[in-house]
């Protein structure tokens, strides 16, 4: 099954939620938006469920228009950020609710519940109700439910956001199995660069309403063509820094000049941006081809075995995501590291020019 959306878009309220969005998905893919809130997900998920219809464009599925089909019309599910679950019915009944309103006979029934109970981890709670259960566990049934009809079209928007850490990751990894079994086209939505790269397969990455980058996802993450996609496949956003190349060095401020080396030694004379992750800055050195930036801390937020530093460097700022827990005093000197060999380079209208490794 290949399905295609072309030119789509939508306005609300003269707000524009979707522009001249056009993408094309295969059975059996894994398929990622990533964007942060109001990027337009969640709008595009809704158009190619058929809950909403678009102001323009269309919809094919293998070369049938069904833009303005109804949803109960269509092999779709979708799963949803809230635990969305019939109160009243058990976790059997949950999961089997949509078979049984298409008739489907109750030995067939059974052995398909059983089934994908047992994928999702649920067989020894299928008398329970779901208010008995955990909030990962009914996110579970939810997402069993959806799985039980074989839909062509898997849609998730964002199903592991209300759930705490570890079961989100959990979770996870049982959805990466889960999807390469079927031959469906899942597309899934995440605000989260690392559940993007954990869950793998291709990527759009949305921002405004907009396509701004689309490929394999862990391609993607690796190269970004833009500055706005390095900033939204980043968490915490790319740190992004002036610099000029001149004298055969790449000068980043306060006597900080990076001989042109590695990837970086085809630059020209000019201004550039220069962007690094932040788990590619350090409290210490790690190898003798450490820069030093000398900064001056803003904030020290330690986040269980992290500590995210934001600190000020020539009146940019910057974070340091360092694993360990380190106590830092506002408005002190502190001394970041980073390789050069982890740069990228942007041009002054942020395309990209080189990435790390190239």
């Amino acid at each position: 099954m290949s399905i295609l959306i072309e030119n789509i878009n939508l306005t609300v309220d003269e707000e524009v939620y979707l522009k001249d969005v056009t993408l094309n998905f295969e059975s059996g893919s894994t398929n990622i938006f990533l964007g942060r809130t109001l990027a337009g997900k969640t709008s595009l998920l809704r158009i190619m469920a058929g809950l909403d219809r678009p102001d323009s464009g269309r919809i094919l599925v293998n070369g049938e228009d069904v833009t303005g089909m109804p949803v109960r019309k269509r092999n779709v599910s979708m799963v949803y950020q809230q635990f969305i679950n019939y109160p009243s019915f058990t976790i059997y009944d949950n999961i089997a609710s949509a078979l049984k309103i298409s008739g489907m006979e109750k030995k067939k029934i059974d052995r398909k519940v059983r089934d994908v109970a047992e994928m999702l981890h649920l067989e020894l709670m299928l008398d329970r109700l779901p208010t008995e259960l955990s909030g990962g566990q009914q996110q579970r049934c939810a997402i069993a439910r959806a799985l039980v009809k074989d839909s062509t079209l898997l849609l998730l928007d964002e199903p592991l956001v209300n759930l705490d850490y570890k079961l989100r990751e959990e979770l996870q990894v049982d959805l990466q199995d889960i999807f390469k079994e079927r031959d469906a086209v899942v597309v899934y939505t995440t605000t989260e660069p690392g559940e993007a790269l954990k869950l793998g397969g291709n990527i759009a990455v949305m921002d405004e309403g907009r396509i701004i980058q689309t490929g394999v996802t862990s391609q993607v993450y690796h190269r970004p063509a833009m500055v706005k996609v390095a900033e939204v496949f980043s968490d915490p956003p790319i740190n992004l820094l002036p610099a000029i190349v001149k004298d055969g060095n790449l000068d980043l401020g306060e006597n900080v000049k990076i001989p042109l080396d590695g990837h970086l030694k085809s630059l020209s004379s000019g201004d550039f941006i220069v962007g690094i992750r932040s788990n590619h800055l350090f409290l210490n050195p790690q190898n003798g081809k450490d820069v030093t930036l000398e900064s001056k801390v803003e904030l020290a937020e330690i986040n269980g075995s992290e500590t995210f530093i934001h600190a000020n460097y020539e009146s940019k700022q910057i974070v340091v995501q360092e694993v360990g827990v380190y106590s830092k005093k506002i408005d002190s000197k502190v001394m970041i590291y980073m390789d050069p060999a982890n740069l990228f380079v942007f041009s002054k209208s942020g395309e990209l020019i080189l990435s790390p490794g190239e």
